[in-house]
């Protein structure tokens, strides 16, 4: 920022990654950085319909995957030592594979659990969960599977050493799942510890809370949908919660 903290200081931009996209679609996903102070990157798998190019399988191409790296070191960045392929074996960048579509991710503030959520195919969205214990290289499935179920072969697919959703809903309830937060606010102490998230398609609003490795308290909100497509959620400076519609309005979730 420059002398004053509401404008940008345009001559301190500097390039810090780039990748070619092969198709006009599944371009990106989210940006953040994690309590580690690592900047985490979502990107698509290069777009087109079924992977093509098997990017969300491939561990040499940054296309479909969730990257780390750190912006404090290095020209233009470096790569963390815990890195699941810092060493080898694939991209140094990667942190977690076999993303089709990461349309928003977060951590949970209080744990630092990771939540993505991961648009699908034309049969399942779906909502994975990486716990802060992590040591990453989780294969989220992209595209052996789509959400729950085999996508390549569409039966019988080898589901070894791949990491299920911990939540998926098919298409007869939307068409694009759109990740949001988990609730830490004040304002409504019933809901804290519940993830909340949306379908950019049918614009409602859910929420779930992990216990045991499991979504339970699964919950439809009709109060909270604003009308149109979702597009994203924010969260503020004390875990507050805030909707963001396509119609071009934000709205902020309060007690009823």
């Amino acid at each position: 920022v420059s002398t004053d903290p509401n404008v940008a200081d345009s001559s301190s931009e500097r390039e810090i990654l780039r990748f070619s996209q092969p198709f006009s679609n599944h371009n990106g996903g989210h940006i953040a950085f994690g309590p580690d102070g690592f900047l985490y990157i979502a990107s698509g798998d290069g777009g087109d319909g079924g992977d093509p190019q098997n990017n969300g399988q491939d561990q040499e191409t940054l296309l479909g995957k969730i990257l780390r790296i750190d912006v404090d070191s290095g020209a233009p960045f470096g790569i963390p030592a815990g890195n699941p392929f810092a060493n080898g074996g694939g991209a140094p960048e990667i942190w977690a594979t076999g993303l089709r579509n990461p349309w928003r991710f977060s951590f949970d503030r209080l744990t630092g659990d990771l939540y993505i959520a991961d648009v699908g195919q034309n049969e399942r969205e779906e909502i994975d969960a990486q716990p802060a214990s992590s040591t990453g290289g989780e294969n989220y499935g992209w595209n052996v599977m789509e959400g729950g179920i085999c996508f390549s072969p569409s039966s019988g697919c080898d589901q070894s050493g791949l990491t299920l959703p911990v939540l998926d809903y098919d298409h007869s309830q939307g068409c694009s799942v759109t990740g949001g937060y988990v609730y830490r606010g004040s304002a409504i102490p019933a809901l804290v510890g519940q993830y909340f998230y949306a379908d950019f398609c049918e614009g409602w609003v859910r929420s779930f809370r992990i216990q045991g490795g499991e979504a339970v308290e699964r919950t439809e909100w009709t109060s909270l949908a604003p009308g149109g497509s979702i597009t994203s959620f924010g969260q503020d400076a004390a875990g507050e919660l805030y909707v963001v519609a396509s119609g071009g309005s934000v709205y902020r979730i309060v007690a009823p």
